[in-house]
Protein backbone atom coordinates (compact mmCIF):
# COMPACT_ATOMS: atom_id res chain seq x y z
CA UNK A 1 0.00 0.00 0.00
CA UNK A 2 1.04 3.67 -0.93
CA UNK A 3 2.61 5.51 2.11
CA UNK A 4 0.49 8.41 2.05
CA UNK A 5 2.77 11.01 3.98
CA UNK A 6 5.37 10.12 2.15
CA UNK A 7 3.20 11.23 -1.12
CA UNK A 8 2.19 14.15 0.83
CA UNK A 9 5.91 14.91 1.05
CA UNK A 10 6.90 14.20 -2.61
CA UNK A 11 3.64 16.53 -3.80
CA UNK A 12 4.71 19.40 -1.59
CA UNK A 13 8.23 18.72 -2.83
CA UNK A 14 7.24 19.23 -6.22
CA UNK A 15 4.94 22.40 -5.17
CA UNK A 16 8.03 23.85 -4.15
CA UNK A 17 9.58 23.72 -7.23
CA UNK A 18 6.36 24.85 -9.23
CA UNK A 19 6.55 28.17 -7.42
CA UNK A 20 9.99 28.68 -7.50
CA UNK A 21 9.71 27.99 -11.71
CA UNK A 22 6.36 30.26 -11.34
CA UNK A 23 7.88 33.79 -10.02
CA UNK A 24 10.87 32.95 -12.22
CA UNK A 25 8.53 32.66 -15.23
CA UNK A 26 6.43 35.97 -14.30
CA UNK A 27 9.84 38.08 -13.98
CA UNK A 28 10.52 37.26 -17.56
CA UNK A 29 7.49 38.70 -17.88
CA UNK A 30 7.94 41.75 -16.72
CA UNK A 31 10.92 41.78 -18.95
CA UNK A 32 8.34 40.83 -21.75
CA UNK A 33 6.05 43.85 -20.81
CA UNK A 34 9.07 46.23 -20.57
CA UNK A 35 10.01 45.20 -24.10
CA UNK A 36 5.91 45.34 -25.21
CA UNK A 37 6.16 49.08 -23.86
CA UNK A 38 9.27 50.37 -25.80
CA UNK A 39 7.96 48.46 -28.94
CA UNK A 40 4.51 49.52 -28.82
CA UNK A 41 3.42 46.20 -29.17
CA UNK A 42 0.40 44.60 -27.67
CA UNK A 43 0.34 42.60 -24.29
CA UNK A 44 -2.12 39.84 -26.39
CA UNK A 45 -0.54 37.90 -28.78
CA UNK A 46 -3.52 34.98 -29.51
CA UNK A 47 -1.55 33.09 -32.29
CA UNK A 48 1.44 33.02 -30.07
CA UNK A 49 -0.43 31.96 -27.42
CA UNK A 50 -2.36 28.90 -29.33
CA UNK A 51 0.86 27.83 -30.82
CA UNK A 52 2.59 27.85 -27.47
CA UNK A 53 -0.75 25.82 -25.58
CA UNK A 54 -0.39 23.14 -28.92
CA UNK A 55 3.04 22.54 -28.00
CA UNK A 56 2.52 22.43 -24.45
CA UNK A 57 -0.75 19.57 -24.59
CA UNK A 58 1.86 17.91 -27.11
CA UNK A 59 4.18 17.33 -23.95
CA UNK A 60 1.72 15.30 -21.97
CA UNK A 61 1.23 11.85 -22.40
CA UNK A 62 -3.15 11.07 -22.24
CA UNK A 63 -5.78 12.61 -22.83
CA UNK A 64 -6.59 13.73 -19.34
CA UNK A 65 -3.13 15.25 -18.76
CA UNK A 66 -2.98 17.02 -22.17
CA UNK A 67 -6.60 18.45 -21.24
CA UNK A 68 -4.87 19.47 -17.70
CA UNK A 69 -2.08 20.99 -19.26
CA UNK A 70 -3.91 23.41 -21.71
CA UNK A 71 -6.20 24.51 -19.20
CA UNK A 72 -3.42 25.30 -16.59
CA UNK A 73 -1.14 27.52 -19.06
CA UNK A 74 -4.48 29.00 -20.36
CA UNK A 75 -4.84 29.98 -16.27
CA UNK A 76 -0.81 30.82 -16.43
CA UNK A 77 -0.92 32.90 -19.44
CA UNK A 78 -3.81 34.54 -18.25
CA UNK A 79 -2.14 35.91 -14.85
CA UNK A 80 1.48 36.68 -16.90
CA UNK A 81 -1.05 38.92 -19.42
CA UNK A 82 -2.92 40.70 -16.18
CA UNK A 83 0.93 41.06 -14.76
CA UNK A 84 1.96 42.90 -17.83
CA UNK A 85 -1.19 45.36 -18.08
CA UNK A 86 0.15 45.94 -13.71
CA UNK A 87 3.66 46.75 -15.14
CA UNK A 88 2.54 49.24 -17.93
CA UNK A 89 0.07 50.94 -16.02
CA UNK A 90 2.66 51.73 -13.57
CA UNK A 91 5.30 52.58 -16.33
CA UNK A 92 3.57 54.80 -18.32
CA UNK A 93 1.33 56.40 -15.23
CA UNK A 94 -2.15 56.10 -17.62
CA UNK A 95 -4.81 58.32 -16.76
CA UNK A 96 -8.44 57.56 -17.21
CA UNK A 97 -7.98 58.88 -20.83
CA UNK A 98 -8.65 55.24 -21.83
CA UNK A 99 -12.28 55.49 -20.98
CA UNK A 100 -12.24 59.33 -23.31
CA UNK A 101 -13.64 60.76 -20.03
CA UNK A 102 -12.67 63.48 -17.70
CA UNK A 103 -12.56 64.20 -14.19
CA UNK A 104 -14.48 67.50 -13.03
CA UNK A 105 -14.59 69.08 -9.40
CA UNK A 106 -18.39 67.66 -9.28
CA UNK A 107 -21.63 67.06 -11.05
CA UNK A 108 -25.16 69.28 -9.47
CA UNK A 109 -28.61 68.48 -10.19
CA UNK A 110 -30.27 71.97 -9.53
CA UNK A 111 -33.59 73.14 -11.23
CA UNK A 112 -31.89 75.61 -12.87
CA UNK A 113 -31.06 72.47 -15.82
CA UNK A 114 -33.04 71.98 -18.69
CA UNK A 115 -34.21 68.65 -18.29
CA UNK A 116 -35.65 66.19 -20.53
CA UNK A 117 -37.78 62.99 -19.12
CA UNK A 118 -39.45 60.01 -20.78
CA UNK A 119 -43.50 59.73 -20.72
CA UNK A 120 -45.69 62.27 -19.94
CA UNK A 121 -46.77 64.76 -16.89
CA UNK A 122 -47.68 62.37 -14.01
CA UNK A 123 -45.04 59.53 -15.22
CA UNK A 124 -42.73 57.84 -13.10
CA UNK A 125 -39.78 59.00 -14.59
CA UNK A 126 -40.98 62.76 -14.02
CA UNK A 127 -41.58 62.13 -10.33
CA UNK A 128 -38.21 60.82 -10.31
CA UNK A 129 -36.57 63.76 -12.34
CA UNK A 130 -38.45 65.95 -9.60
CA UNK A 131 -36.97 64.21 -6.81
CA UNK A 132 -33.43 64.07 -8.55
CA UNK A 133 -33.46 67.99 -9.67
CA UNK A 134 -36.27 69.45 -7.53
CA UNK A 135 -39.60 70.34 -7.72
CA UNK A 136 -38.67 73.67 -9.60
CA UNK A 137 -37.03 71.95 -12.64
CA UNK A 138 -38.38 72.89 -16.25
CA UNK A 139 -39.18 69.24 -17.29
CA UNK A 140 -39.59 68.77 -21.05
CA UNK A 141 -41.12 65.16 -22.00
CA UNK A 142 -40.59 63.20 -24.71
CA UNK A 143 -42.85 59.83 -25.84
CA UNK A 144 -39.87 57.63 -26.55
CA UNK A 145 -36.60 56.51 -24.81
CA UNK A 146 -34.64 57.81 -27.68
CA UNK A 147 -36.94 60.83 -27.97
CA UNK A 148 -34.56 61.66 -24.80
CA UNK A 149 -31.50 60.57 -26.01
CA UNK A 150 -31.36 62.54 -29.04
CA UNK A 151 -32.68 65.57 -27.30
CA UNK A 152 -29.46 65.43 -25.24
CA UNK A 153 -27.39 64.47 -28.40
CA UNK A 154 -29.16 67.47 -30.20
CA UNK A 155 -28.27 70.18 -27.45
CA UNK A 156 -31.78 71.18 -26.37
CA UNK A 157 -31.53 70.22 -22.64
CA UNK A 158 -28.65 69.80 -19.95
CA UNK A 159 -29.70 66.45 -18.58
CA UNK A 160 -32.20 63.15 -19.86
CA UNK A 161 -33.64 61.06 -17.02
CA UNK A 162 -34.61 57.61 -18.45
CA UNK A 163 -35.68 53.90 -16.09
CA UNK A 164 -32.46 51.89 -16.69
CA UNK A 165 -33.27 48.78 -14.52
CA UNK A 166 -36.63 47.73 -11.90
CA UNK A 167 -36.03 45.11 -8.88
CA UNK A 168 -38.37 42.87 -9.99
CA UNK A 169 -38.85 42.45 -13.71
CA UNK A 170 -35.06 43.47 -14.52
CA UNK A 171 -33.27 45.61 -16.71
CA UNK A 172 -35.28 48.18 -19.24
CA UNK A 173 -33.32 46.25 -22.20
CA UNK A 174 -34.35 49.14 -25.09
CA UNK A 175 -32.38 51.36 -23.24
CA UNK A 176 -29.24 49.57 -22.90
CA UNK A 177 -29.40 49.52 -26.51
CA UNK A 178 -30.05 53.27 -27.11
CA UNK A 179 -27.10 54.01 -24.83
CA UNK A 180 -25.02 52.26 -26.59
CA UNK A 181 -26.59 54.03 -30.08
CA UNK A 182 -26.01 57.49 -28.80
CA UNK A 183 -22.97 59.31 -27.46
CA UNK A 184 -24.37 60.83 -24.23
CA UNK A 185 -22.58 59.74 -21.34
CA UNK A 186 -24.52 58.79 -17.73
CA UNK A 187 -23.57 60.99 -15.10
CA UNK A 188 -25.83 60.01 -12.69
CA UNK A 189 -28.58 57.61 -10.88
CA UNK A 190 -31.44 57.47 -8.90
CA UNK A 191 -33.54 54.51 -7.24
CA UNK A 192 -37.09 55.27 -6.77
CA UNK A 193 -39.98 52.82 -4.96
CA UNK A 194 -42.25 52.44 -7.93
CA UNK A 195 -46.49 52.04 -6.32
CA UNK A 196 -48.82 50.75 -8.75
CA UNK A 197 -52.07 51.48 -8.61
CA UNK A 198 -55.15 50.77 -11.01
CA UNK A 199 -57.08 53.57 -11.85
CA UNK A 200 -59.67 54.37 -13.52
CA UNK A 201 -62.68 56.55 -14.39
CA UNK A 202 -64.60 58.03 -11.15
CA UNK A 203 -67.43 55.69 -10.82
CA UNK A 204 -66.16 52.32 -12.13
CA UNK A 205 -66.30 49.44 -10.37
CA UNK A 206 -63.47 46.42 -10.43
CA UNK A 207 -65.50 44.28 -11.49
CA UNK A 208 -66.30 46.34 -14.55
CA UNK A 209 -63.12 46.50 -16.06
CA UNK A 210 -61.70 44.34 -19.18
CA UNK A 211 -58.99 46.23 -20.26
CA UNK A 212 -55.88 47.59 -18.77
CA UNK A 213 -53.57 49.90 -20.57
CA UNK A 214 -50.09 50.70 -19.13
CA UNK A 215 -45.98 50.45 -20.05
CA UNK A 216 -44.72 47.03 -20.73
CA UNK A 217 -42.84 46.88 -17.26
CA UNK A 218 -45.95 47.89 -15.10
CA UNK A 219 -47.62 45.25 -16.68
CA UNK A 220 -44.97 43.14 -15.93
CA UNK A 221 -44.60 44.31 -12.17
CA UNK A 222 -48.40 43.60 -11.67
CA UNK A 223 -48.66 39.76 -12.69
CA UNK A 224 -49.94 38.38 -9.69
CA UNK A 225 -52.68 41.30 -9.83
CA UNK A 226 -54.38 40.27 -13.09
CA UNK A 227 -53.94 36.23 -11.56
CA UNK A 228 -56.52 37.30 -9.28
CA UNK A 229 -58.67 39.18 -11.91
CA UNK A 230 -58.70 36.66 -14.60
CA UNK A 231 -61.35 38.59 -16.43
CA UNK A 232 -58.90 41.73 -16.98
CA UNK A 233 -56.91 41.89 -20.38
CA UNK A 234 -53.28 43.36 -20.21
CA UNK A 235 -52.67 45.77 -22.78
CA UNK A 236 -49.39 47.46 -23.64
CA UNK A 237 -49.17 51.09 -23.80
CA UNK A 238 -46.37 53.97 -24.50
CA UNK A 239 -46.05 54.51 -20.61
CA UNK A 240 -48.24 54.39 -17.65
CA UNK A 241 -49.05 58.26 -17.54
CA UNK A 242 -49.83 58.43 -20.85
CA UNK A 243 -52.23 55.23 -20.31
CA UNK A 244 -53.94 57.05 -17.53
CA UNK A 245 -54.07 60.23 -20.24
CA UNK A 246 -55.81 57.35 -22.35
CA UNK A 247 -58.43 56.02 -19.83
CA UNK A 248 -59.34 60.07 -19.28
CA UNK A 249 -59.74 60.81 -23.22
CA UNK A 250 -62.12 57.48 -24.29
CA UNK A 251 -64.25 58.24 -21.04
CA UNK A 252 -65.06 54.08 -21.22
CA UNK A 253 -65.76 52.66 -17.30
CA UNK A 254 -64.38 49.39 -18.77
CA UNK A 255 -61.45 50.59 -19.20
CA UNK A 256 -58.15 51.27 -16.47
CA UNK A 257 -54.52 51.96 -16.37
CA UNK A 258 -51.76 50.88 -14.26
CA UNK A 259 -49.92 54.06 -13.55
CA UNK A 260 -48.88 56.26 -10.02
CA UNK A 261 -51.51 57.71 -7.73
CA UNK A 262 -49.97 60.99 -8.91
CA UNK A 263 -50.95 60.41 -12.04
CA UNK A 264 -54.44 59.28 -11.33
CA UNK A 265 -54.56 63.21 -9.09
CA UNK A 266 -53.62 64.70 -12.66
CA UNK A 267 -55.91 63.25 -14.60
CA UNK A 268 -58.80 63.32 -12.85
CA UNK A 269 -59.41 59.29 -12.12
CA UNK A 270 -59.87 57.48 -9.45
CA UNK A 271 -57.60 54.60 -8.03
CA UNK A 272 -59.31 51.73 -7.79
CA UNK A 273 -56.59 49.40 -6.33
CA UNK A 274 -53.41 51.07 -4.53
CA UNK A 275 -50.25 49.25 -4.48
CA UNK A 276 -51.15 46.22 -6.79
CA UNK A 277 -47.25 45.45 -7.62
CA UNK A 278 -46.54 41.55 -6.90
CA UNK A 279 -43.56 42.34 -5.43
CA UNK A 280 -44.06 45.10 -2.66
CA UNK A 281 -40.25 46.14 -2.25
CA UNK A 282 -40.64 47.35 -5.54
CA UNK A 283 -37.77 49.94 -6.79
CA UNK A 284 -36.59 51.41 -10.05
CA UNK A 285 -33.67 52.75 -10.88
CA UNK A 286 -33.37 55.40 -12.77
CA UNK A 287 -30.21 56.77 -15.09
CA UNK A 288 -29.35 60.46 -15.45
CA UNK A 289 -27.81 61.41 -18.81
CA UNK A 290 -25.89 64.65 -20.54
CA UNK A 291 -23.76 65.09 -23.33
CA UNK A 292 -20.44 65.15 -21.51
CA UNK A 293 -18.28 62.01 -20.73
CA UNK A 294 -17.48 63.48 -17.11
CA UNK A 295 -17.10 62.32 -13.80
CA UNK A 296 -16.35 63.58 -9.96
CA UNK A 297 -13.81 62.11 -7.44
CA UNK A 298 -16.90 60.69 -5.74
CA UNK A 299 -17.93 58.72 -8.65
CA UNK A 300 -17.94 55.32 -7.31
CA UNK A 301 -19.72 53.22 -10.01
CA UNK A 302 -18.63 52.53 -13.66
CA UNK A 303 -21.22 51.29 -16.44
CA UNK A 304 -19.17 49.14 -19.19
CA UNK A 305 -20.40 47.54 -22.34
CA UNK A 306 -17.94 45.05 -23.73
CA UNK A 307 -18.42 42.79 -27.02
CA UNK A 308 -16.56 39.07 -26.49
CA UNK A 309 -14.39 37.27 -29.21
CA UNK A 310 -16.59 34.72 -30.36
CA UNK A 311 -14.43 31.89 -28.88
CA UNK A 312 -14.73 29.59 -25.75
CA UNK A 313 -14.18 30.88 -22.57
CA UNK A 314 -14.03 34.76 -23.97
CA UNK A 315 -16.45 35.51 -21.17
CA UNK A 316 -14.59 33.82 -18.22
CA UNK A 317 -11.36 36.21 -19.17
CA UNK A 318 -12.61 39.34 -19.45
CA UNK A 319 -14.99 38.62 -15.96
CA UNK A 320 -11.65 37.25 -14.44
CA UNK A 321 -10.14 41.33 -14.89
CA UNK A 322 -12.16 42.47 -12.20
CA UNK A 323 -11.32 39.37 -10.33
CA UNK A 324 -7.68 39.85 -10.35
CA UNK A 325 -8.19 43.80 -9.66
CA UNK A 326 -10.47 42.80 -6.16
CA UNK A 327 -13.45 44.49 -8.15
CA UNK A 328 -17.52 43.95 -7.31
CA UNK A 329 -19.33 43.46 -10.47
CA UNK A 330 -22.94 44.99 -9.45
CA UNK A 331 -24.47 43.97 -12.88
CA UNK A 332 -24.55 42.53 -15.75
CA UNK A 333 -26.83 42.16 -18.79
CA UNK A 334 -26.70 40.32 -22.32
CA UNK A 335 -28.08 41.75 -25.21
CA UNK A 336 -28.07 40.31 -28.51
CA UNK A 337 -25.77 42.15 -31.67
CA UNK A 338 -27.76 43.18 -34.65
CA UNK A 339 -26.59 41.29 -37.80
CA UNK A 340 -24.03 38.74 -35.68
CA UNK A 341 -26.24 35.41 -35.11
CA UNK A 342 -26.08 34.34 -31.91
CA UNK A 343 -23.48 36.44 -30.80
CA UNK A 344 -24.03 39.16 -27.63
CA UNK A 345 -23.06 42.19 -26.10
CA UNK A 346 -22.52 42.81 -21.99
CA UNK A 347 -23.56 45.45 -20.37
CA UNK A 348 -21.73 45.31 -16.73
CA UNK A 349 -21.71 47.92 -14.10
CA UNK A 350 -19.03 47.77 -11.31
CA UNK A 351 -17.75 49.54 -7.91
CA UNK A 352 -14.81 52.06 -8.45
CA UNK A 353 -13.74 55.53 -10.17
CA UNK A 354 -12.03 56.09 -13.09
CA UNK A 355 -8.88 56.95 -11.00
CA UNK A 356 -8.32 54.02 -9.42
CA UNK A 357 -5.59 52.11 -10.47
CA UNK A 358 -7.27 48.67 -10.02
CA UNK A 359 -10.42 49.76 -12.27
CA UNK A 360 -7.43 51.58 -14.76
CA UNK A 361 -5.77 48.12 -14.93
CA UNK A 362 -8.74 45.40 -15.30
CA UNK A 363 -9.77 48.60 -18.58
CA UNK A 364 -6.62 48.22 -20.18
CA UNK A 365 -6.79 44.62 -19.65
CA UNK A 366 -10.48 44.05 -20.75
CA UNK A 367 -9.63 46.73 -23.40
CA UNK A 368 -6.86 44.64 -25.10
CA UNK A 369 -8.64 41.33 -24.82
CA UNK A 370 -12.64 42.00 -25.82
CA UNK A 371 -13.78 42.74 -29.46
CA UNK A 372 -15.11 46.16 -28.05
CA UNK A 373 -15.34 48.08 -24.94
CA UNK A 374 -16.86 51.18 -23.86
CA UNK A 375 -17.14 53.41 -20.88
CA UNK A 376 -20.48 54.45 -20.34
CA UNK A 377 -20.57 56.42 -17.42
CA UNK A 378 -18.66 56.93 -13.83
CA UNK A 379 -21.12 58.52 -11.10
CA UNK A 380 -22.32 58.21 -7.81
CA UNK A 381 -24.14 55.45 -6.97
CA UNK A 382 -27.63 56.17 -5.18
Amino acid sequence: MVDLSESREKIDAIDRQIVKLFEERMTIAGDVAEYKIKSGKPVLDRTREAEKLDTLEGLAHNGFNKDAIRELYEQIMSISRKYQYTLMNRIMEESSSIAGFSQVGSIDFTPNHSVFYFGVKGSHTQMAMQEIFGYEVEGHHKRSFRGVMEAIRDGFADYGVLPIENSTTGGVTANYDNILEYQNAIVGEHVMEINQCLIGLPGSHLDEIRAVYSHPQGLMQCQGFFEKFPGMSPVEYENTASAAKKIKNDGDPSQAAIASARAAEIYGLTILSPNIQTVQDNYTRFIIIGPDKIYSPKADKISLCIELPHVSGSLYRILSHFIFNDINMTLIESRPIPGQKWEYRFFVDIEGNLEDPAVRNALRGIQEESAYLRVLGNYVSR
